[in-house]
């Protein structure tokens, strides 16, 4: 009997009939001399690719992309209907000035009491927030260049740890200060650019911040691309008196969730220090939850911004597919990656993300975006929205956890969601998870490949670090009809996931399948391979990078040993507004139980 096999057409797919399917990665743990020898096998040219196509066959690879005839045509990147506005929100200006969408956002926002929040200390630890900082650089009872001067030493005192755990890959303290300086003299002279005027950013190394270079978290990628002005996005946060701290650490080039990196050091979890941070936005999160920073900008092509914001404690946006521009990023061409921002708090990220927000004009002609929304929650109609709200949970995938104190802790968070606001939950069924999985790590791995061809076959690539060559030994075995095959997937799955969003406005899930990983001491200094942590880590990303839809993760509690949990929300195509207003919401009912991470700085305090 032949291996051929068809696909249903998805719209003639018996939903009802789906059964849940759990994945189990069939790949080995490797770290030290083993998994460098592991990385020689397969890059060895006779070894390599037979290795490489078991593994393949072992997960079920090569059946779905090779023995499978799939009857829905290639989608190559999102496409989507039009979509009606959301309720209760107010439009931003997509070309107007960054400096006025945040006095927008700024006026969406709750009632800001400084009395309260800042003379009286409160009872329970949180995060300052970026009104605080407003707060009191207008009040004068700090100034930008006295944060900077708080800062400066624990960044410097940090690269120096041993083994090295920096935060930050490119730091200028001159260059800092100079920033500071001209905020400084702006609040002294009555006229700061906007609220973000003063507030300290971290910028993920992947993406450009004029004069630092772009290095990817490589030894060499400055050396073959310079970098001679500001990404749009860090322009636009510039533009509204930004100070950028420096190029925050990552995962080598993105390729990996932990935040492993053996070429500067791995970044550590602040609530853990022998734990992963998550990746591959390792540095943007960790900074964030220290209370050094803010906010960061991260990108997020696999869930590069949810999944460490959730292992460390704060909020991460991935919005919708061509909401930001990718122009200056080294991942600016692909179909699944989006910068996005991190913070401590919703409102935080909502202010950063107004700043930052804007398609680039090839995707306002090829997806059409609706306008620009955020949720006003300053309004008594912010309540009445949220009980309107319909909510879909596919409850053996929520449960599909490596701890159940996720899945509860979740399930808990929404609990109090309903209890509070009425909103409805609904049980939904998502077909042929698994195939979405496979299609998502075809194109994300097709696009790298392709765009770091001409430097490893100009001799850079073994210049990476051997996680990132075990990837890519990966994305060189697929073909191009494979490639073919993982779109046609991608638009199975679009259907499956426009059809549940005419009975639901959003999709929760936990963030990811378990809390912040342990750091194996052999991981250090060559990296690791562990496939099935990956796959707990991504069990939730996945379809909002393949589909393209926005998507948040908000803390909601910590397992026994004290690591954070994140909640995932994730919305139809271009309503960032809706999952905001909802985020918002369960950050309030789960605020109380937040604890200080083991390492935190009160800048703001001990100045």
């Amino acid at each position: 009997m032949g291996k051929k096999r068809a696909m249903t057409p998805a719209k003639d797919v018996d939903v009802s009939s789906v059964k849940y399917e759990r994945e189990v990665v069939q790949a080995p743990h490797l770290t030290g001399f083993v998994f460098r020898f592991f990385v020689r096998l397969l890059e060895a040219p006779l070894i390599g690719p037979v290795l490489m196509n078991y593994l393949k066959k072992e997960n079920r690879i090569d059946q779905l992309l090779q023995y499978t005839v799939i009857p829905e045509e290639p989608m190559f990147k999102p496409e989507y209907p039009p979509q009606e506005m959301e309720p209760g929100v107010v439009v931003l200006e997509e070309d107007g000035r960054p400096e006025d969408r945040v006095e927008s956002a700024l006026k969406c926002l709750p009632h800001y009491d400084a009395a309260e929040l800042w003379e009286n200390s409160p009872a329970s630890f949180r995060y300052w927030k970026i009104r605080d900082y407003a707060h009191a650089y207008l009040s004068r009872k700090v100034t930008p260049s006295m944060i900077a001067e708080r800062i400066i030493p624990v960044i410097e005192e940090n690269a120096s740890n041993r083994p090295p755990a920096p935060l930050l890959i490119s730091f200028d303290a001159a260059e800092v200060r100079e920033q500071a300086a001209a905020s400084t003299q702006r609040f002294e002279a009555g006229n700061p650019l906007s609220i973000l005027d003063g507030i300290f950013v971290a910028i993920k190394d992947d993406i450009d911040c004029y004069p630092h270079p772009s290095k990817g978290a490589t030894t060499w990628m400055h050396e073959v691309r310079t970098v001679k002005k500001d990404a749009v996005c860090v322009s636009r946060l510039r533009s509204c008196g930004v100070i950028f701290i420096g190029k925050a650490n990552m995962h080598e080039l993105g390729m990996g969730t932990t935040g492993n990196n053996s070429n500067y050091g791995t970044t550590r979890n602040p609530h853990a220090l022998d734990r992963y941070t998550g990746g591959s936005s390792s540095g943007p999160a960790a900074i964030v939850a220290s209370g050094l920073c803010s906010a960061a900008l991260g990108t997020d092509g696999g869930g590069s911004v949810r999944i460490p914001s959730s292992l460390c404690g704060v909020v991460g946006l991935k919005t919708t597919y061509g909401r930001t521009s990718m122009e200056g990023s080294l991942c600016d061409s692909g179909t699944v990656e989006i910068i996005g921002p991190i913070a401590s708090t919703v409102e935080d990220v909502m202010l950063v993300y107004a700043a930052i927000l804007g398609a680039s004009p090839e995707c306002k002609i090829s997806l059409r975006p609706s306008s620009p929304c955020l949720p006003i929650l300053s309004s008594n109609e912010d309540s009445n929205v949220l009980e309107s709200l319909r909510i879909g949970k596919y409850t053996p995938w929520f449960n599909d956890v490596h701890s159940t104190e996720v899945s509860d802790k979740c399930e808990d968070a929404l609990n109090l969601l309903s209890k509070a606001y009425g909103c409805e939950m609904i049980e939904i069924v998502i077909p042929e998870l698994l195939e979405m999985r496979t299609a998502h790590v075809v194109s994300i791995g097709s696009e790298c490949m392709c765009s770091l061809n001409p430097d490893c076959e100009d001799g850079k690539g073994v210049k990476l670090t051997y996680d990132t060559r075990t990837n890519l030994a990966l994305f060189r075995s697929f073909t191009a009809s494979d490639y073919v095959a993982a779109q046609c997937i991608r638009r199975r799955i679009m259907y499956y996931h426009m059809e549940i969003f005419k009975k639901v406005d959003v999709i929760v899930t936990p963030t990811t399948g378990m809390t912040a990983p342990k750091i194996p001491p052999g991981a250090l200094k060559s990296g690791e391979t562990d496939m099935q942590t990956t796959a707990n880590l991504m069990q939730f990303v996945v379809p909002a990078n393949l589909l393209g839809f926005p998507a948040i993760s908000v803390p909601v509690g910590y397992d026994k040993e004290g690591l954070p949990i994140g909640l995932q929300i994730m919305g139809r195509p271009w309503a960032e507004a809706t999952i905001l207003r909802i985020a918002s919401a369960v950050e309030k009912l789960c605020n109380e139980s937040k604890k200080r991470p083991v390492s935190y700085y009160d800048v703001l305090k001990d100045v």
